[in-house]
């Protein structure tokens, strides 16, 4: 009977941990919607790269430095290169869906910071920043908090003082929020992004961005159902707070938002969503449904407030990664102690020893993860430039970064082009059966009726020197 529990046990995991791959496809929808369109391939081909670096990355050196056995407290010191052999017995079995599972967390915070650095950091310095997080920085910190979540023991120092973080608003998303303000820092403001004529940026594919924000939603629900790591009671209540906290932080932003704008703001709400669904992430094992609601307006809150902090600051995230990830989950992790069931903290913690606890761990990811990741790119940076040239920049990482272009910037090129020239003779290219094609075709129009009135003024001209003459 205890082997089909942990057969049963091991398949949620399994199933959990596809949901939060999904999550990679959400990421990759949503980043590349929201940035401008000679962009997007770039940003996609980012969000591959850093999934390919993570994967390999936490096999070879994350798993064994997160979950080996613990050297004081402070990092795993086995495992490295994690090796199962195919056919083993059931607890070899759930090992490996154990480390896949973890896997997938991992990745996931490696690609939040592909989106905040958009449209100026050069794919090659991507590549070296999601190793630095997915090998070393993303795995120490997470065996301060979870390294004896396998063994069933506190190992991690953070663990063994009790802070609590059920499914990673610290571990994964602050983690990955204060590598992705450190980035941003070392790279600058995309060119023109602030400044006498700075204004914000829009977004290419707004519906495209909803597509991942959904496709992040859906994910979710094994991201936090999965940490349970079991199919028991607990899962229905972690999942209908997953699902009742990110509808909150929408509904809380759309609100705001729409008071304060006269309008609602379409990529705000999106981001609400997401603040939501990051808040609830540390707590929602222990809270109840209510607060579940009050805890996900609150990250909708704080990332609507670290957004505009952001902008004040003049520092550029291109899809606000750091207020969704970094902001919210500090938000999640002291709700823990907020809101949560004062009988289930670990070690007889009163409320407010556990706030202690979960602020302790708030600023040892904040010094480790964003001390380490500024230190090592601005020293990487003085080697190896991590950002694009301004007139890589102009272009577009697309054509610059990766010689990939489309319809749209065909067309646009073809019409600077022409307005760099003085030379409106020619009809540009037309895409048959795309928006591009009929921008092309529109324009083309114009171009029409331009050369037929000056043809028309040249032949005015010509007749009135005649009759001159």
């Amino acid at each position: 009977m205890e082997s089909v529990a942990q057969s049963i046990d091991t398949v949620w995991v399994l199933i959990c941990t596809v949901l939060v791959l999904l999550m990679q496809a959400g990421f990759a929808c949503l980043e590349s919607g929201l940035v401008r369109a000679k962009n997007s391939i770039n940003v996609a081909v980012k969000n591959v790269m850093d999934f390919c670096v993570a994967g390999v990355g936490f096999w070879l050196v994350g798993f064994g430095l997160m979950f080996g056995v613990s050297a004081g407290g402070f990092l795993g010191s086995s495992d490295f290169a994690f090796d199962g052999v195919a056919g083993g017995n059931q607890a070899t079995a759930w090992v490996m869906a154990f480390f896949f599972f973890q896997l997938a967390f991992c990745s996931t915070s490696t690609t939040i910071v592909s989106g905040a650095v958009a449209e100026r950091m050069s794919f090659r310095g991507y590549a070296i920043t999601a190793a630095i997080l997915s090998m070393l920085i993303y795995p120490v910190f997470g065996h301060w908090a979870w390294g004896g979540v396998l063994s069933g023991e506190a190992a991690g120092w953070l663990e063994s003082r009790g802070f609590v973080d059920f499914a990673g608003s610290t571990v994964v998303h602050s983690v990955g929020g204060w590598i992705a303000l450190a980035a941003i820092l070392v790279l600058g403001p995309r060119i023109g992004r602030f400044g006498p004529d700075g204004k914000r940026i829009e977004p290419h594919d707004m519906p495209m961005a909803t597509l991942g924000m959904f496709l992040l939603w859906i994910g979710w629900f094994g991201f936090n159902g999965g940490s349970t790591l079991a199919l028991n009671a607990t899962v229905p209540f972690v999942l209908v707070h997953t699902m009742l906290a990110a509808a909150a932080g929408g509904l809380a932003v759309v609100g705001i938002s729409w008071i304060r704008n006269g309008l609602p703001d379409v990529q705000l709400t999106l981001n609400g969503i997401l603040a939501g669904l990051v808040a609830i992430t540390a707590n929602c094992h222990i809270v109840s449904t209510s607060n579940a609601v009050l805890i996900g307006a609150g990250g909708g809150i704080v990332c609507l407030v670290a957004s505009d902090l952001l902008a004040r600051l003049r520092i550029d995230d291109a899809v606000d990664a750091v207020p969704v990830h970094l902001a919210a989950g500090i938000w999640g992790t002291l709700a823990v102690a907020l809101f949560g069931d004062v009988s289930l903290f670990p070690n007889g913690h009163t409320r407010l020893e556990q706030l202690g606890v979960q602020a302790l761990g708030i600023g040892a990811a904040g010094v480790f993860a964003f001390g380490v990741s500024y230190i090592v790119l601005h020293l990487i940076d003085r080697v190896l430039p991590l950002r694009v040239s301004a007139d890589a920049e102009r272009i577009g990482l697309n054509i610059a970064e990766h010689g990939a272009s489309s319809a749209l910037l065909d067309v646009l090129g073809a019409m600077e082009a022409q307005a760099s020239r003085g030379d409106f003779s020619r009809p540009v290219h037309v895409e048959p059966f795309t928006e591009a094609g009929e921008m092309a075709s529109r324009y083309n129009l114009v171009l029409d009726k331009f050369n037929s009135e000056v043809r028309k003024r040249e032949q005015t001209a010509n007749e009135l020197r005649d009759a001159r003459d």
